[in-house]
């Protein structure tokens, strides 16, 4: 027990993602050119959404803070993997594992909501238009925007607290590329197995409600949609609600696979497999997603453009 606490103090290693790997200077390079692009777009997006009145709107917003998410998600992973990898250590501070945990569940949590939000949005828009001016307001969206950040962050940080509280032993070795909760978890000298549940239950929870209002909120939306006699409404509606159905899957089926399956169930090479795509794919997927399928990002992308060569 002494020397498990010892080690706790002192830190812990990160065995990441190269510990069998033939090839880690192609994996790393992939990772970094993965990691740049997702930064430059996500900044971009949050940069025209700013620029542009005609994007001041709940939909960009909440669009915004998705690409505010992803930036944050990414960037507390990937930048303390590759400085790993080309310094040559790998350990980590007790501090800096405790913080890495917050952002990752803070962004987390935030994403479910922001999600669902986005998905209302689009059900007011086109089910009660009239009613669109009164329920998502700038006042009610900004007042949305900080509650749901807010909860968050509480929400995340009650949890980071109590994970940290456990006493570890053995080696500190995590078997994963950041400090997972339940990758941590395993390092614990106590019995978990009450908290880990805990864990699946509330994953379960925040997982399955937002999805569940996201696909009643879609169900309206497209049974009101095929009662739209406009051919060019229609088509209106439905590449704006594609794009972020699109995203609610990239985010959710991983997120469904990690938290509603027993840990046990899943290989160490799977889950952290699912955790890459959750990390360093989806957030490089998401502006793409949101600029090529949506005529206003790409006409703010034009205009700022334009501005900027004459």
């Amino acid at each position: 027990m002494g020397e498990g606490n010892e080690t706790a103090t002192v830190g812990f290693l990160l065995l990441g993602l190269f510990t069998d790997s033939k090839y880690p200077e192609l994996l790393i390079s992939i990772i970094l050119l993965t990691y740049i692009i997702a930064v430059a777009g996500n900044s971009v997006l949050i940069l025209l959404i700013w620029l542009d009145s005609h994007l001041h709107t709940p939909m960009y917003i909440f669009l915004s803070q998705l690409a505010l998410m992803d930036l944050t998600l990414t960037s507390s992973t990937v930048t303390k993997m590759a400085a790993d990898f080309f310094s040559g250590k790998r350990n980590i501070s007790k501090t800096g594992c405790g913080t890495q945990m917050f952002f990752y569940l803070t962004v987390g949590i935030a994403e479910c909501v922001f999600l669902t939000l986005m998905a209302y949005d689009r059900y007011v828009a086109i089910c009660n238009p009239l009613r669109y001016p009164v329920l998502m307001s700038p006042r009610i969206c900004l007042t949305i925007v900080t509650i749901s950040w807010v909860g968050s962050a509480f929400t995340s940080l009650s949890h980071t607290i109590y994970i940290m509280h456990f006493p570890t032993c053995g080696s500190g070795e995590i078997h994963h590329f950041f400090c997972e909760v339940m990758a941590f978890l395993k390092l614990s000298c106590e019995n978990t197995s009450i908290y880990e549940k805990v864990v699946l239950v509330t994953g379960t929870i925040l997982i399955l409600i937002p999805f569940g209002l996201i696909l009643a909120s879609y169900v309206s939306i497209f049974l009101t949609v095929l009662r739209i006699n406009s051919p060019k409404g229609k088509n209106k509606a439905l590449v704006t609600c594609s794009s972020h159905l699109t995203v609610v899957s990239l985010y959710f089926g991983p997120a469904m696979i990690i938290y509603m399956t027993p840990g046990s169930s899943l290989s160490p090479e799977l889950d952290q497999q699912l955790f890459v795509f959750d990390t360093i794919i989806t957030p490089l997927l998401n502006p793409l997603i949101y600029s090529l399928r949506n005529k206003e990002v790409m006409r703010a992308l034009k205009t700022v453009v334009g501005i900027s060569f004459t």
